[in-house]
């Protein structure tokens, strides 16, 4: 069991939702990356998404595209984030999941990026351009005890295929809750909380809500379905509002997680 099970377990006992942010590695630098990650330990986010700057994000809508690329701009790049949550880890133990795309891990090499993941202390990954029918190759590297686990995605036009998905699936099953890319206005209330409560009916892992949420409100008709769920684009949004100030993410951070425990 890793840091993102543990952590989901733990909640599940107390009761409570998990709240899982992302933020985009090196900004507003590396120092403050490891900031960051740290005053969100403080503030109570349960897991984090960090995003590995990539110059053709598919999944990503323009707000995460734009931090992505002014990342890259100041020379952010794979091995300096390893470098960073290897830092962080010695004082800082929340759970840490990478949200890359498949390129970036297929340049390191895939069996030297899974080793590189467990000496840094990365717990997760998150590849929304590995479908489930290519994944063989990454999950045949995964098999030490410290090894990071691959987090599923679903969306509403899965169905069909969740139950294979989702066989052997560890941590958590991220639900996409709305057709497109990150950031968009939701449209998805119409129908969403019926995939979310067939999602949930097959899974035997926790199952979290993504896309186009802002507020605990936001989520308050499926609450009863969902076992948590995560923040970007938005969350970049009050980072960048506020230059990236800690309070301000930790205000943030607490009064959400307050809104989706209460």
């Amino acid at each position: 069991m890793n840091r993102i099970e543990d952590r989901l377990n733990q909640l599940k006992e107390k009761g409570e939702k998990a709240f899982i942010t992302y933020m985009t590695a090196g900004l507003p630098d590396m120092e403050g990356t490891k900031a960051l990650l740290k005053a969100q330990e403080e503030a109570g986010t349960d897991i984090v998404e960090i995003g590995i700057p990539f110059s053709d994000p598919v999944a990503d809508g323009p707000v995460i595209q734009d931090a992505s690329y002014r990342s890259i701009l100041k020379g952010t790049n794979l091995k300096k984030t390893f470098q960073a949550v290897k830092e962080v880890r010695e004082e800082c133990q929340i759970p840490i999941i990478f949200m890359m795309y498949y390129n970036t891990i297929l340049h390191y090499g895939v069996k030297e990026f899974v080793e590189k993941c467990e000496e840094a202390g990365v717990d997760g990954l998150i590849v929304p351009d590995l479908p489930f029918e290519e994944q063989k190759e990454i999950k045949a590297c995964m098999t030490s005890e410290n090894a990071p686990i691959l987090i599923e995605l679903v969306s509403p036009v899965s169905k069909q295929r969740v139950p294979m998905i989702l066989e052997n699936a560890r941590g958590f099953v991220y639900c996409v809750s709305s057709m497109g890319v990150t950031g968009q206005e939701g449209s998805f209330y119409d129908t969403v909380s019926d995939y979310l409560k067939e999602v949930k009916a097959q899974s035997k892992i926790p199952v979290m809500m993504g896309f186009g949420i802002k507020e605990a409100k936001d989520v308050e008709f499926v609450k009863d379905t969902i076992d948590g769920c995560i923040v970007g684009t938005h969350f970049i949004e009050v980072l960048e509002e506020s230059g990236y100030d800690l309070e301000a993410a930790k205000k943030y951070i607490r009064e959400f997680k307050s809104g989706l425990n209460g």
